[in-house]
């Protein structure tokens, strides 16, 4: 498994696996406690397991949760997702970097997305299911939703949306999370 380090997001890292594939299909190895480790990360400190199916066009995000944040190291196991990560920590070298990436069950690539950065995907294909792997127990009054669309993040999403949940039809513009945060 390779660690590959994220430039535009300073302590965010993919983690590439090495899959054995022959006529069966594959076999792929997607978390290892000593790789994770290598990259200063402690594999031990992630609490809780999730997963979503999203279908094709279904965007979440941009999602982050204040106070202390939460980091998570996020999969897409089956289909494909475009996913994005924006660093909303003032403190960063990367502050307010961005970053987009294909994540998909072919490659079974891993993202490790560190605390104070805002996480959001689209599904690309007919279903999508992401598993995440979060340091953190989920508690609702710290969620914090950034408007996908907002212009100065202008991410280019590749699908028009198809379904949006309604936390993130009506998401804060990014100037407004960043005013209540400080």
């Amino acid at each position: 498994m390779k660690v590959i380090p994220v430039p535009a997001i300073a302590g965010a890292y993919l983690f590439e696996p090495s899959p054995h594939a022959d006529e069966r299909g594959f076999f792929s190895r997607t978390f290892d406690a000593d790789v994770v480790r290598s990259a200063g990360i402690d594999p031990n400190g992630f609490l809780q397991d999730s997963v979503s199916r999203s279908r094709k066009g279904v965007l979440r995000g941009m999602h982050l949760r204040s106070g202390e944040g939460e980091a998570k190291l996020v999969r897409c196991s089956w289909g494909a997702v475009f996913d994005v990560v924006v660093d909303l920590r003032p403190d960063s070298p990367t502050y307010l970097g961005k970053e987009t990436f294909e994540l998909s069950g072919e490659t079974q690539v891993s993202l490790y997305i560190p605390a104070g950065c805002a996480h959001g995907f689209q599904a690309l294909t007919e279903y999508a299911d992401v598993s995440y792997r979060i340091d953190r127990a989920h508690d609702p009054a710290e969620d914090v939703a950034i408007a996908h669309d907002d212009p100065e993040l202008a991410i280019p999403w590749p699908l028009p949306v198809s379904l949006i949940s309604e936390r993130d039809r009506s998401a804060l513009p990014l100037s407004a999370v960043l005013q209540n945060t400080r």
